[in-house]
């Protein structure tokens, strides 16, 4: 008989924010609101998705100590096997009509950018981050709206590297940020306090400047530089935030931090099947002829009950979610 799979060596406060991503996710595409009022976690949580995306494939690729040049290709090849996986797969869900901006496919051109910039020093890594997050943003501004009737690969640049839902280059920032704190040892606790003050710090700033700057904007999904530095903030603070909150130097009060947000953390350690999932269920809610794009706090309620109960059970008695436990025999990981 097979046994569960163990899951120590999971890092428990990235599944815990991946899992809040998710749940994020869920209120933004469910909760009805008036006018098109932007809700608080809208952006948001796909800029935590991003950041979190850093952080995965730095631990990937050794966590605070880089893999050695022998021992990197299988894990490129791996990273390669992913990106592929998600972009078919974010082509495959945006086909379903849902009426909900895929991030999957973007998802994956991130992790393609990324490749070449793994193994860097941390202090170029920074450099290269702020390149991307001054120029991306004014590159896009330069390039103005997607225009649907340029030639197809000018489309295909336009849409998924500047001005799309998801721009490639904007959101490089948030992916390097996620590495950097991955290189910078995630046990540390001088990690944990300088990523919640740096990205709170942030947070500050941005949003700061959103409102006393005339002409500044910080909502979701504008790309402005406003908006990357305070989302991408308040991601990295609530990064550090859980990193330092959970962790086994917190002895009782870390343990029942953990305990308490276990369901939170089995969701996101299947995030991406919970999200496929969630995709589908909107997909078939808008097939059957609601007229609304929110379908409202029944469904959320009803999404929310059914993920926490379902992988809490599911990672209690199976471990990796379906997905990953499909995209992890593709790429041979453990």
């Amino acid at each position: 008989m097979q046994t569960r799979p163990a899951t120590s060596t999971r890092v428990v406060a990235i599944d815990i924010a991946r899992g809040l991503a998710i749940i994020g996710m869920f209120v933004a595409h469910a909760v009805p609101r008036a006018n098109d009022a932007e809700l608080f976690v809208d952006g948001r949580s796909s800029i935590l998705f991003a950041t979190l995306a850093g952080v995965s494939l730095g631990i990937m690729t050794g966590s605070q100590h880089p893999l050695g040049r022998g021992q990197r290709s299988d894990r490129v090849v791996g990273i390669l096997v992913r990106a592929l996986f998600l972009f078919l797969l974010g082509l495959v869900l945006s086909s379903l009509h849902s009426g909900i901006a895929i991030i999957l496919h973007f998802y994956a051109l991130m992790f393609l950018v990324l490749i070449p910039l793994l193994f860097l020093r941390r202090w170029l890594l920074g450099l290269i981050g702020m390149a991307f997050f001054i120029g991306a943003p004014l590159l896009g501004a330069a390039q103005g709206e997607v225009d649907v009737d340029q030639p197809a690969f000018a489309y295909f640049i336009d849409y998924f590297f500047l001005n799309g839902t998801y721009p490639v280059l904007i959101w490089m920032p948030f992916l390097l940020a996620g590495l950097i704190i991955v290189r910078s040892d995630l046990n540390r606790p001088k990690t944990q306090v300088a990523t919640t003050g740096i990205g709170a710090s942030a947070a500050v700033a941005g949003y700061g400047a959103a409102v006393v700057l005339p002409g500044a904007s910080a909502a979701a999904h504008s790309g402005s530089i406003a908006e990357v530095i305070g989302s991408g903030g308040l991601a990295i603070a609530l990064i550090g935030a859980l990193l330092w909150l959970t962790a086994r130097q917190r002895d009782v009060p870390g343990r029942i931090a953990r305990g308490i947000l276990w369901p939170v953390a089995a969701t996101g350690s299947m995030a991406l099947s919970v999200y496929t999932l969630q995709i589908m269920v909107l997909a078939i809610v808008v097939a059957g002829g609601r007229e609304v794009d929110y379908p409202g706090w029944p469904l959320l309620i009803w999404m929310l009950v059914v993920t926490l109960l379902g992988a809490s059970l599911w990672r209690h008695f199976l471990g990796k979610g379906p997905l990953e436990r499909l995209l992890a025999s593709l790429t041979r990981a453990p």
